[in-house]
């Protein structure tokens, strides 16, 4: 086993993390206006938009529990990839060149069916190529790429969309297939795994799911994973409406205020992957816990026309994207640490089903909240559901990861 983290090597899996950031930056930014083209009713626009949570709910975290099983000369993720990313980029092309509709949805579904398809294996290539000391390191990386990738699609992709609403999707649809391209002739599954984890006994993807269920630590971590992304959602989804409606600031100075979180995220993505591996990623996650807890309570107390609203906002929002990079940069590799032998592939899946559970829940929930109390609920709403996610992974007792903790503890 390698006792060094291949920087070369994981920067060009990175790759497959940019070209789902940019795919989903782009989707989620344009295709609203896209379908508006068609549709009024906002509540409908925003269903649609929700497909990929559903199908993730069912299809990841089968294509993860194939992925371990499977045996071919390209390994056991790369023909999930090899099908996947070439049709993604397809649809992407094809979504901004319908004439209808029908085939707008036609082309959008299976975009998101395509991405389901490849998500869950490409982000199991990092563990399988990287010792578990240097799991968090390798995911900050990765991230770091994704970061990259979502600011290409925000500055980029929105010059573009203001020549023609059809740029950003063919910008995608091009950097996915060149990721594609990248990752194909340069990670060979064969050659790169360190070693592929064997079950000691066969199962069905039942029998797999229900492990990741039924074992308490790796329950209460899934259990934080879906609450934190609750909490999370209130910034994603929410804010811009809240700086207009509640905060009374323009729609320019609320997405600029946004983009702090997105700036200090990508900034502090490497640093929280070398703080994971020096004092732990339980730990490191419980600190950016806390702190996404304190932050959102400060900006729960600015109230509208406080002096200088704007800046402290801003700063909070600086502090909240590096609390989120120290959490999400460790989560997976933590969740990866915690897979029994020959389930990586499975827990790859489940993690981004309490992922997308969070993303189906959250939207109504809060909405009815606002609907019921005021914008003023918003950041009281996500601090809670941040200290909810403490509560449970603080119950994360488990000797995997407490080993694990050690091994980086040492190799630092």
């Amino acid at each position: 086993m390698e006792n060094k983290l291949n920087y070369k090597k994981t920067f060009i899996l990175g790759f497959g993390f940019f070209a789902i950031s940019i795919t989903w930056s782009v989707y989620n930014a344009f295709m609203p206006l896209l379908l508006g083209n068609y549709l009024k009713s906002a509540a409908l626009i925003g269903f649609i938009m929700t497909i990929d949570n559903y199908l993730a709910l069912f299809i990841q975290p089968t294509v993860g529990f194939y992925s371990d099983k499977i045996k071919t000369r390209f390994g056991r993720r790369m023909p999930f990839i090899m099908i996947g990313m070439p049709l993604a980029a397809v649809f992407m092309f094809l979504i901004p060149n319908t004439k209808s509709l029908a085939s707008l949805i036609f082309a959008l579904l299976f975009m998101n069916l395509s991405m389901s398809i490849y998500r869950s294996p490409v982000i199991a290539l990092m563990p399988d190529i990287t010792a578990k000391q240097h799991r968090s390191k390798s995911n900050s990386i990765i991230n770091f790429m994704g970061g990259v990738g979502s600011l290409i699609a925000y500055f980029i992709g929105g010059r573009l969309y203001e020549l023609n609403e059809g740029y950003p999707f063919i910008l995608s649809a091009t950097l996915i297939v060149f990721s594609f391209i990248v990752l194909f002739t340069r990670i060979k599954e064969q050659r790169d795994v360190l070693h592929y984890e064997t079950a000691e006994e066969k199962r069905n993807l039942s029998q797999g799911l229900g492990i990741a269920l039924r074992d308490k630590s790796t329950k209460y971590l899934l259990l934080a994973i879906c609450s934190w992304f609750i909490g999370f959602n209130v910034v994603e989804t929410f804010f811009t409406k809240y700086g207009v409606s509640y905060l009374g600031i323009r729609p320019s100075d609320a997405t600029l205020t946004l983009s702090f979180i997105s700036l200090s995220f990508l900034i502090f993505a490497i640093p929280a992957g070398l703080i994971g591996t020096k004092i732990g990623k339980k730990n490191t996650i419980r600190i950016g816990v806390i702190g996404a807890v304190v932050l959102m309570l400060g900006v729960f107390l600015i109230k509208p026309g406080t002096d200088n609203m704007l800046l402290y906002m801003r700063i909070l929002f600086l502090g909240i994207g590096f609390a989120w990079a120290s959490i999400n940069i460790n989560s997976y590799p933590l969740v990866a640490d915690m897979s029994p032998a020959g389930l990586l592939g499975t827990y790859t899946g489940v993690y981004y089903l309490f992922s997308s559970i969070a993303n189906i829940i959250s939207p109504p929930l809060l909405g009815g909240l606002i609907d019921l109390i005021g914008y003023q609920i918003v950041f009281a709403y996500g601090a809670f559901f941040f200290a909810l996610a403490f509560v449970f992974i603080s119950r994360v007792h488990d000797k995997r990861v407490e080993n694990n903790q050690t091994t980086e503890e040492l190799s630092s």
